[in-house]
């Protein structure tokens, strides 16, 4: 849903433009410091980019989901670090609170995450819980006016830089599934709350991830989310469904980019006193390369326009979120591949693009969860 064309073509427009300028200029930086640099994020903020998902209302621009989807393919065309920077802000850290928080927690958290002031993380893996997210085990027990956790949360994305935690724990130890746990505002200044050592990496150097370990924290009790306990497994559930198509869109932009650079390589490299680019085999990997973007790219058009008109997504989400993830990859192997050797070495690129996209098939759900939701929903519908 597109609701001003003008001011929608505006804000891609000066997207590209500040992904051309400042973004692709700094990426070898990024990747050697493992560091944005601080003015980079300040012109990300000064762009808007931390608030885009937040209501107007809150100082934000409020885009609908194929809006957001638009500006992902644009940002995608550059480090995926860069986008992780705000992601967890627009996404998963903040949807908690626009979907499901009271209105005082949205007064209170919204207009600061709007303009980067505050920066949101989400708080759901943990050493022996993953996908299997309704077996978490971090507790949260009511005492007097407040919970008191405990547990450890880990790869949490933007940890070293969180105000505060959307935070997932059991407040009921008796219920041992989904409907014992509760959402969570954690300040991330609460005593009790610290964190581990920076995770070292495959790829995405610039985006940082550690533990958090809470250590009988004291969160008062006005920071349940929505203000009811067990809800926060459902909350969750809604915040990855609208996550997964994010993710989709910006595995489409990385493939865009990691395809644009392929052929312009193609075309240049010659071999046999011909470009690469007039050999069929060679072809035969672009076009594969082309044929599966443009399917990703209307399947996550196609969700995030579904979202916006109210329907119920968990199935497109997966399907979007599983087949971008995995085109990327190919799409990066393809690109090594043609390459060639200058594929492998650091100098080109290619060899970092090719380590950067492999998160997308883990995080947010792996493949193999995807494919689980798809085909339990599709069994769910066809036996109702």
């Amino acid at each position: 849903m597109i609701r001003d064309q003008e001011t929608m073509t505006s804000l891609l427009d000066g997207v590209s433009r500040f992904v051309r300028e400042r973004l692709i200029p700094a990426e070898n930086l990024v990747a050697e410091n493992d560091r944005i640099p601080d003015e980079i994020a300040q012109e990300m903020k000064d762009l808007g980019l931390f608030g885009l998902t937040i209501p107007e209302e809150y100082g934000g621009l409020g885009l609908t989901m194929e809006e957001e989807v638009l500006v992902m393919f644009e940002m995608g065309h550059t480090s995926p670090a860069f986008r992780s920077l705000f992601g967890t802000t627009v996404g998963i850290g903040s949807q908690g609170i626009l979907m499901d928080g009271t209105p005082e927690q949205k007064a209170q958290w919204l207009p600061k995450l709007a303009t980067g002031e505050a920066i949101a993380s989400f708080g759901l893996t943990e050493p022996e819980a993953g996908s299997d997210a309704a077996s978490l085990r971090t507790t949260a027990i009511r005492d007097g006016d407040h919970y008191v956790v405990n547990g450890t949360k880990r790869y949490i994305t933007n940890a070293p830089y969180a105000s505060f935690f959307t935070l997932m724990a059991r407040t009921d130890p008796k219920v041992k599934g989904a409907g014992g746990v509760s959402a969570f505002i954690v300040d991330a200044k609460t005593p009790g709350v610290s964190l581990g050592k920076p995770d070292r990496k495959m790829g995405q150097q610039g985006a940082h991830t550690c533990d958090v370990i809470f250590e009988n924290a004291r969160v008062p009790a006005e920071n349940i989310i929505g203000g009811r306990e067990g809800q926060g497994f459902k909350t969750a559930m809604k915040v990855l469904d609208k996550g997964r198509i994010h993710i989709a869109a910006i595995c489409v932009g990385v493939a865009e980019r990691i395809l644009d650079d392929t052929l312009k390589y193609a075309i240049e490299r010659r071999q046999f006193g011909q470009p690469i680019a007039e050999f069929q085999l060679v072809q035969a990997m672009l076009a594969d390369s082309k044929a599966e973007l443009y399917a990703a790219k209307c399947m996550t058009l196609d969700a995030a326009r579904r979202r916006d008109n109210g329907e119920n997504i968990s199935t497109e989400a997966s399907c979007a979120k599983m087949y971008a993830s995995e085109m990327v990859g190919r799409v990066a192997d393809r690109g090594v591949q043609i390459f060639g050797g200058a594929g492998y070495m650091e100098e080109y690129g290619m060899e970092r693009h090719y380590r950067d996209v492999r998160l997308f098939r883990l995080y947010e759900g792996t493949t193999q969860i995807q494919q689980i939701i798809i085909a339990r929903n599709m069994i769910r519908a066809a036996t109702a």
